[in-house]
This record gives C-alpha cells, structure tokens and sequence, in this order.
C-alpha cells in the first residue's frame, strides 16, 4: 500500500505542519510521518489503534467542527450515518472507535476473491461520460428543466418553465421531483463510485471555506461542458456539496455567520501578524493558501500593514487599531489616511482627544493610554510643568532646551509663551507662575445659563458661534464670560488652543475674547449663516463641529433642535423637549415650561421663537 495517512485524511493536507506535530509526533516514528511514511508502516509500527487515537486527537483538537466523513472521507462508506456527525458531537472514544475500524479494514490483505467483488462491470472512464450517462435517457423538456433549474446559476421559475411548455406549475414541479430522485437513485448505486469518492475528496480539498471560483478551477474537467446539458460539469458536482452555503462568493461548510463568528473571536485580544492569523484560522479548517482571502471577507476584520486587526464600526475604535499596529504616536492625519474611510479629519480629532484610551502625545501626535508616556497639555501648559519640577522657578533657556527637544514646537513659539501673560520674571532669564489671586473668580452668570452654550452627551460644554462676515474675514469674535469662565479663565488671563493650522488665543481683558477661527472656516467652506460649535479640551486643543445652516423648509421643532447641534429626527415634541432640556442643564424629566422659563434666562431668542412657533 502506498497511501500515507494524509492521502485518506485530507484535513492532514491544508492544516499547519505546527499544529499537526504536537499531537502527531511519535519517537518511534519519522518526522512528519503522516506524510512521509506508508500508511500500513505506520500501523505495523506503533500498532492501527495508536494511528487512529492520534487521528482522533487531531479531529478533536482542530477539525472538531467538520463531519467524520470530511476528515476520514472512507467513514462514508463504512458508516454513512455516523459520517455526518462531528467529533465534538461524538467524543474520542467513539471517533477512535470508527477510526480504527475503517483503518482495519483498508489494511486487510486483498485476496483474489475480495477484488472480484469490488472490481467494476465497466472500464474507467472520464467522469463527464460518466454523469453525462445519467441524464442521456432523459427527453427534451426533462433536460431543459434540469439545465435551467436544478443546476442553473440563474434559476427559471416554475412560472417561466411551465408556459415555455404548455403545462402547469405543478407538473414542471413534479418532473423537478422525478430529476432529483433519478440523481440520487444513480447516486446510490456502484456505478456512482467514482464520482462519490471524488466528491469526498472534494470536501477535503476545499476545507471549511473557499473562494466559490476555487470549485471550478479544483480540476480541469470541472469547467468542461456536459454534452447532454451544455452546462459546465462542475454546477451538477456543486449539487453534491451537501453542507456547504454559498454567501457572498464563498463556499462554507456549516453555517457562514457561525464561521465568521469564530474567526472573529480570534482576534478579541487585538492585532495578531498576518502569518500567525493565517495559523490560527486553519485551525477552523480554511486552508491557508486562501485563509487571508477569508480574513479580508470577513466582517469587522480587516488585514492592515501585515496584522489582522479587529475592525468594529466606530472610529474610535478603528484608531485603536491603526494605532496598535503602529506602535507609535501619529497624527490625526495618519491615523485618517491609514483608516481610509469617510471620517472627517475634525471628527477623528475630536474623538482622540475624548476618548480615555488615547493619549496625546506631542504637539499634533496621539499615542494608546496602556503605552504610558507624558501627555502633552499645550505649551503653556507645559512651561507651567517645567517650572513645578523645578520647584516653582527655572531658567528660560532650560525650558525651552527641554520642551524642544521632547516636543515639535519651535523655541520662538516658547520663548514667546514664557514672555506672555501667565509668568512673571524673577531674575535675569528666570521664570515662574504668575499670582493667581484671580483663580477663585466666580462669574455672574454659570455656563448652564449663558446663551449659545450647550451641553453634549460626554459633559462638555460646547459654544455656538453663528458665522458672520467678520468672522470670515479674520476678525477676533467676544465669548461669554460664562463660558470662558468654564474653560478655566479669568480677568486679565489667557488661553492657548491649538488648532492643526495653528494656534488660537483666546484672551480676557474688558471681556473675554477669542482670536479668529478664519481657517477653520475655510476648511469647512462656511458660509454667512452656519453654525460652529467649539470648546475647548483639558489637552488645550480647540474641538470644532461645523454646521451648515438649517433648511428653511424644516420644521419649527427641528430648527430649534439644530441650533442646540440636535441634527437626528425625533419622534415627538416631548422628545424634542427633553434634548433641548438635557442640553441647557437642566434636570431630566423637565417640563416644557421649565425649558422654555431658562431659555429665556439665558437670552436663547432664536431657540424660543422656533419653539413657541411649534408649540
């Protein structure tokens, strides 16, 4: 006998050498003896049930979601119903059971009698002739409806096949009937052998996945035509694939969500290398020669710079992502590029500098919080550090040696921060903090009450500027001492945001004032009449969310909703009541006239007009 195990068992032949040897090896046999080695060697060797406990094994700890007859496809033939169990479902015990019988009776000596009866009434020929044999007694209209329904990749409908010819729906339903047990009838009998053992070879080469155009191209005499039926040979074998789905251009055996579920679960700890993601989903029975095929067609799984990354749908966590593959700090315009999707350059900014498990990093570049590092909390704020680890004084020089050579800012933009309002000298080329005797200033009016200001679903506080004509020129704009009293400033103080086209100062001195937002605007193509929400984060970044002006044809409630950033439908006024409430701080569960009573408070005229309107 000149079979190896792998030549029965054709898992052995798509499954990761590295998986297979652990459970496989013996000492008293050669290395990849399962390959290398005859099967009867084999067994004469280390004994039949000692092969077949280790083919057990495997089946247990790599194939335990494939039927038996996938795995040893000559269970088929000795226990048909036990061949379409899995060895989860049987346990060791039985599968090595079933094992070791059908490897006893292969290795059997043949004797002139055994081969008498197994020797075929007719010589080998092509299996084309061979099925074409079955449908050449069949007439004209059974071969139609065989061709353009059973085994059609656009099937007639029964409608369409009963006026072409002349009968009724049910009898074309019938005939279809009639096809399908003659199919199975010679299926069933020992001229079919041939094609039911390459079927069963089939399975084995296939695996639990495959690219669909893999089963035309698996040998050469799938793609030629069927003389009876004129269609290629391998429709009427895929016929025969009992168990597999065909979703989404794939061929799976058993359920396609379920699969993908457990090739998703592979990945819940993060990225894994490519090479060590293709190793792992073999273990689920997909060959590796298209495992990375299936990684990409795999939903919420995306192969990105040689890693296998899970791949959810919310932008945060795709930067988690392309972050975790970097492993190092990028700017929020590589983490767009590498992401590249839809999502705009100020939303992926935004929800860096929001979400905790981000940490920023430089001046323009964000890290993963678990790395560790010094966050970056703007330059002031980072001369305030440099003095506090100097106890409470430091040379103007070492600050800025220091911040320029950890951080991308120049040393003008330091020196020009050291020299600003915030710090005062103490000695030539010396620094410290300023008095904050202004610190527990407390103003008239809380940010909950002051006009344009609103409250989002994460807590912050964010401004809204109504665009104008001086805005797009340039100008500097007033905020209401409220709000930037809630950004942590005071008479006569200032605050630095950073913007990626540079830096904004927002400054206190008659009234708190901000300088202009006039390539923000640019950026967004905003026009007189739109809306941008800002605020400002602990980091020291200006966060902004533009808004183009509301359709004159929206409904009263709507426009009021819009101008508080509300831009979904809601289902009712109350709801509608409820958000506006939400986001001018009060309590949940207020009542319209409560939302309108601090409307009014706080000089919300344009918000009161569209809701009185609606009202």
């Amino acid at each position: 006998m000149n079979l190896s195990l792998s030549d029965i068992a054709p898992p052995l032949r798509w499954t990761s050498p590295g998986q297979v040897a652990p459970i496989a090896t013996d000492p008293r046999l050669p290395e990849a003896w399962w390959q290398a080695l005859t099967l009867d060697r084999a067994c004469s060797t280390i004994g039949t049930s000692e092969v077949a406990g280790r083919l057990a094994d495997l089946a247990l700890a790599c194939w335990g979601h494939l039927m038996l007859g996938d795995i040893l496809p000559l269970l088929r033939f000795a226990d048909p119903a036990e061949s379409v169990r899995t060895p989860e479902g049987l346990g060791r015990e039985v599968v090595h059971k079933l094992f070791t019988g059908v490897l006893e009776r292969l290795l059997e000596p043949v004797t002139e009698e055994s081969v008498a009866q197994v020797r075929p009434s007719r010589p080998d020929r092509p299996l084309p002739e061979l099925i074409d044999e079955v449908f050449a007694a069949l007439d004209d209209r059974q071969r139609a409806i065989a061709r353009d329904r059973l085994y059609a990749s656009q099937r007639a409908t029964l409608d369409d096949l009963a006026q072409r010819f002349s009968v009724t729906r049910e009898r074309i339903r019938q005939i279809e009937r009639d096809l399908r047990d003659h199919v199975d009838a010679w299926l069933a009998s020992e001229d079919a052998a041939p094609l039911v053992a390459h079927v069963s070879w089939l399975r084995g080469r296939l695996g639990s996945a495959v690219p669909a155009d893999d089963l035309a191209a698996a040998v050469p005499w799938h793609r030629t035509d069927m003389a009876t039926l004129g269609i290629p040979a391998w429709r009427f074998v895929r016929t025969l694939l009992s168990g597999y789905d065909q979703v989404d251009g794939w061929l799976v055996a058993g359920g396609a969500d379920e699969l993908r579920e457990k090739t998703r679960q592979l990945f819940t700890d993060g990225p894994r290398p490519l090479d060590e993601a293709v190793t792992l989903v073999s273990q689920l029975g997909i060959r590796e020669d298209v495992a990375e095929r299936w990684l990409i067609a795999v939903p919420q799984l995306r192969v990105l710079e040689g890693h296998v990354v899970p791949w959810p749908r919310s932008v945060n966590d795709k930067a988690e992502a392309v972050l975790a593959v970097a492993g190092t700090a990028l700017t929020p315009e590589e983490i767009q590029e590498r992401i590249g999707e839809d999502y705009s350059l100020v939303g992926i900014r935004n929800q860096l500098t929001a979400d905790d498990r981000f940490l920023r990093l430089d001046r323009n570049k964000y890290g993963l919080s678990r790395w560790g590092g010094e966050q970056y909390l703007g330059i002031r704020e980072m001369i305030v550090r440099e003095i506090e680890r100097s106890n409470g004084e430091a040379s103007v020089n070492t600050v800025v040696t220091n911040l320029t050579a950890r951080y991308d800012v120049s040393e003008s933009s330091v020196r020009a921060y050291a020299g600003g309002p915030g710090f005062e000298r103490t000695q030539r080329g010396w620094i410290r903090v300023a008095g904050s005797e202004q610190a527990d200033y407390q103003p008239r009016r809380d940010v909950s009450a002051t006009r344009r200001c609103f409250r989002s679903r994460d807590g912050r506080w964010w401004h809204r500027v109504d665009v104008n004509a001086e805005h797009l020129r340039g100008s500097g704009s007033p905020l209401p001492t409220g709000f930037a009293a809630h950004l942590g400033m005071a008479p006569g103080g200032q605050l630095t945001a950073s913007t990626p086209s540079g830096d904004v100062v927002i400054s206190w001195h008659n009234q708190p004032t901000m300088g202009s937002i006039r390539p923000i605007l640019v950026a967004s193509n905003a026009s007189e009449g739109d809306h941008v929400f800002l605020t400002v984060s602990d980091g020291g970044e200006l966060l902004t969310r533009y808004l183009p002006a509301a359709s004159p044809g929206l409904p009263a409630l709507n426009r009021a909703l819009y101008l508080i950033g509300y831009t979904a439908p809601v289902a009712s006024e109350a709801e509608g009541i409820r958000l506006i409430g939400a986001r001018i701080g009060l309590a949940d569960g207020c009542t319209r006239e409560e939302v309108i009573a601090r409307l009014r408070d706080r000089g919300d005229r344009e918000i009161l007009a569209f809701l009185e309107g609606s009202g």
